[in-house]
């Protein structure tokens, strides 16, 4: 019968298995390590909560049996303590390590604004274990090759004392700096999750414990193994390979920090204090220690602690962080303040309402995070490959060592060994491995600095693929809001006075275009008039007394009604504005025509930049929108849009969609409101505005923060960016394993000679560069345009 490792998860045979019994339970181990750290975890002055907390859990992959297994029902562990493969994310622990499947290193779950002293820790022993490596190392690999280049080295010392100088120097470097090579090796051995490091350890393994045999007992090799007498030691090779890969797992750790950094800046517009007012006292807490309901305090100059409302005062806060825009908006009591913006003037009172996790800046980062931590469907492909890949590769290494064995020249059994070695090295699938997530995390990170927010990888590949955008109008392509645009003023009536006589009236009606004129009057400073006798006719418009005149407000037919006369001058233009999609209001003064005034719901000043660059993608646009059929095909036509519906439903909007995908078109969904959220949902990716509402933005994979419509144009671009960034690493990968393995196995030597050999020193530098190339390839997605 078998368990689980409660802290390595390893699944190992109760019968033989270490055990120990805690609380009438019975926990098994796979080694004395991890059963101290167990009883480690066991201490009395911990709660049994704690003790949960720190012990790692399993997401997925094996099923627990026995005693000893856990569940993450049984587990409690706070998210920020939480790592994860990107590789393999149902691979999840406390605290940082490797991964038990691919033998990745483990990356936090939620990231913190700085490093914790895990991972820290982690890595400057690492970098101890490479530079030790290479000062010990070193010595070794001039020991081994200076000889070939013609330096009478063995002159001044001895050769049987240079190999017992290289053993001695080699062991550390193998045994200790190069440990969790091995520890990997072995453990993807035992579970049957063969990957890099299995052929690693193998190939490292077998050149070091050749090498004693050959230098402690060289009388038991047969004569095909001597070279000039004697056996041929390769401890060297041990040694450059062992500091090679750590080189490569220190660079990529550093640039997974790198991949990061986009985090580590939403992270750091967080304030980490509050200050909070009770009973008229004010003191500072930690933001961790803030409670919705809360009073705090925003002085000046300071960024805004949580999500909440202003309670007393007024300030201009700069909201450039969450918006894009540069100008800072005026808050008074009563509005929405978002925490990571920035108060600049004035001091204010404001209550707490989403605190922690519930804020809208954890929210993004939790968005982000998540979507970086996820995986492409062309992973899949990858995983299949690599899990076939692995075992492949040692099928063509032992083929290799027969061959040489029975074909090479002399010494065939050591040109066998070490042709095995180097096939084993130089097929490393290190540089597989990083080739899609390493794209990932760069190309999320770079979204988020641009505002906008990927749900997960799988978007991007999908959006690589899209060749129609469907989009609604109002909030989308336009502003949302009604605003006037035309005031023409008829008879002896001047502008201004229109305006103001309009809005008088107008500020007591609730309909959309009323409050439009009013706002233009604000605008204006125009001093609005008191106004009685006031009246609403449905459908037609509003009528009140204004210094002693009645002012009708309305449709032409409205003041026809009322006697009043429409110059055909007037009407010519009325019907012009119309046509354009704007609405027109009349305005008649004492029996008079005073003018009209044009109401619209202006396009957004980006779209049509937008509009055009979507168009340069290739993108189809189709604008779907509840307005009317006017309204809609003259902002189409201004637009250039190339399909366009008035009048829809929600439910119509999802049954276009369903139809164009239906059509075999792949397609993207733009849209702001409530009503665009099924629409959303249907389509292949949703991109919701983030000045919309929280139901579309839920609805959608991916969310543009700034709002603006050429946000769509920068996620295509980015995915098409990340995609092709991706077959590059994987091209890199393929190719270099197509190429590497045939030259280690030897096939260039009937054509070269045996010049053409590759060793094991030099497949390891290639199995290096090639991880080198992906990472840097990724990180070029940073700045890439």
């Amino acid at each position: 019968m078998t368990a689980i490792d409660p802290i390595c998860h390893m699944e190992v045979d109760e019968s033989s298995a270490l055990h120990e019994t805690v609380d009438n339970q019975t926990w098994y181990f796979c080694s004395q390590g991890c059963r101290d750290k167990f009883l480690a975890q066991q201490a009395p002055n911990k709660t049994d909560s704690d003790q949960e907390s720190e012990s790692c859990h399993h997401g997925g992959g094996h099923e627990s049996h026995g005693h000893g297994s856990m569940t993450k029902e049984q587990v409690s562990l706070p998210p920020e303590t939480i790592y994860s493969c990107p590789m393999h994310p149902e691979i999840q622990q406390q605290g940082p390590g490797s991964c038990p499947i691919c033998g990745m290193d483990l990356e936090p779950i939620m990231p913190q604004k700085e490093e914790s002293p895990e991972e820290v820790a982690e890595y400057e022993l690492m970098a101890r274990r490479f530079w030790g490596g290479l000062v010990l190392g070193l010595p070794v690999f001039l020991l081994a090759m200076l000889p070939m280049t013609g330096l009478p080295i063995h002159q001044w010392i001895p050769l049987r004392v240079s190999d017992w100088i290289q053993f001695l120097l080699c062991t550390p470097v193998v045994l200790w700096a190069g440990w969790p090579l091995y520890e990997r090796a072995y453990r993807s051995i035992i579970t049957m999750n063969l990957n890099m490091f299995t052929l690693i350890g193998i190939g490292t393994g077998t050149a070091y414990v050749y090498s004693i045999f050959a230098l402690l007992f060289p009388g038991i090799f047969p004569e095909s193994f001597r070279s000039d007498g004697s056996v041929e030691l390769y401890f060297e090779a041990a040694v450059v390979i062992t500091v090679l890969v750590l080189l490569g797992q220190m660079l990529e750790m550093r640039a997974r920090k790198r991949t990061n950094s986009a985090i580590q800046e939403l992270l750091a517009l967080a304030p980490p204090t509050a200050h909070l007012v009770v009973n008229g006292e004010e003191r500072e807490i930690a933001l961790e220690e803030v409670q919705s309901g809360n009073l705090l305090r925003v002085r000046p100059g300071e960024k805004i602690p949580v999500d909440g409302t202003v309670h007393e005062g007024k300030s201009l806060i700069d909201e450039s962080m969450i918006t894009g825009e540069p100008v800072a908006v005026s808050k008074t009591q009563g509005d929405e303040v978002i925490g990571g913006t920035v108060n600049q003037t004035g001091s204010f009172l404001m209550e707490a309402q989403k605190v922690g996790s519930d804020t809208l800046l954890s929210q993004i980062i939790q968005m982000v995070s998540s979507a970086q931590r996820s995986r492409a469907p062309i992973q899949r492909v990858v995983d299949t490959i690599a899990a076939r890949f692995v075992p492949a590769v040692l099928a063509i290494a032992v083929i290799t060592f027969l061959l040489w064995s029975w074909l090479g020249p002399e010494p065939r059994f050591a040109y066998a060994l070490i042709n095995a070695v180097a096939v084993l090295i130089i097929a490393c699938p290190c540089a597989l491995g990083l080739a899609t997530p390493m794209s990932i995390m760069v190309g999320v990170g770079r979204g988020a600095k641009q505002g906008i927010l990927i749900k997960n990888a799988e978007v991007l590949e999908t959006l690589e693929k899209v060749d129609t955008l469907v989009v609604d109008k109002t909030g989308t392509l336009t502003e949302g809001k009604p605003r006037l645009t035309e005031c023409i003023p008829a008879g002896n009536f001047a502008e201004n006075e229109l305006l103001q006589l309009a809005a008088s009236v107008e500020k007591h009606s609730e309909h959309p275009l009323s409050e439009a004129v009013v706002l233009a009057a604000k605008e204006r400073e125009s001093t609005l008039s008191d106004v009685v006798d006031f009246d609403s006719v449905t459908g037609s418009g509003v009528k009140g007394v204004v210094n002693g005149k009645t002012t009708f407000i309305g449709s032409a037919a409205f003041l026809k009604e009322q006697s009043i006369q429409i110059g055909d001058e007037l009407m010519t233009k009325a019907n012009t504005l119309r046509e354009q999609g704007q609405g027109v209001i009349f305005v008649a003064v004492g029996g008079d025509l005073a003018g009209i005034l044009s109401v619209a719901d202006p396009i957004k000043d980006t779209t049509s930049q937008a509009i055009k660059k979507l168009h340069d993608l290739g993108l189809k646009i189709v604008m779907l929108t509840g307005d009317n059929e006017k309204t809609a095909r003259a902002v189409a036509q201004s637009l250039n849009i190339d399909e366009v519906e008035a009048g829809v439903k929600p439910q119509d909007k999802y049954e276009k969609i369903k139809s164009l995908r239906s059509a075999g078109h792949k397609v993207v969904m733009a849209g702001d409101g409530i009503n665009d959220a099924p629409a959303l949902a249907e389509a292949d990716v949703g991109i919701a505005m983030g000045t919309g509402t929280d139901v579309a933005i839920e609805s959608a994979e991916v969310t543009l923060v700034k709002g603006d419509l050429r946000g769509v144009t920068d996620s295509i671009h980015l995915s098409r960016l990340v995609m092709r960034n991706i077959h590059q690493n994987l091209l890199f990968a393929f190719g270099y394993n197509a190429m590497g393995i045939p030259i280690a196995a030897g096939v260039l030597v009937p054509f070269f000679g045996m010049h053409a050999l590759l060793s094991p020193m030099i497949a390891a530098a290639a199995m290096s560069f090639s991880s080198i190339s992906v990472i840097g390839n990724a990180l070029r997605l940073r700045t890439q345009s």
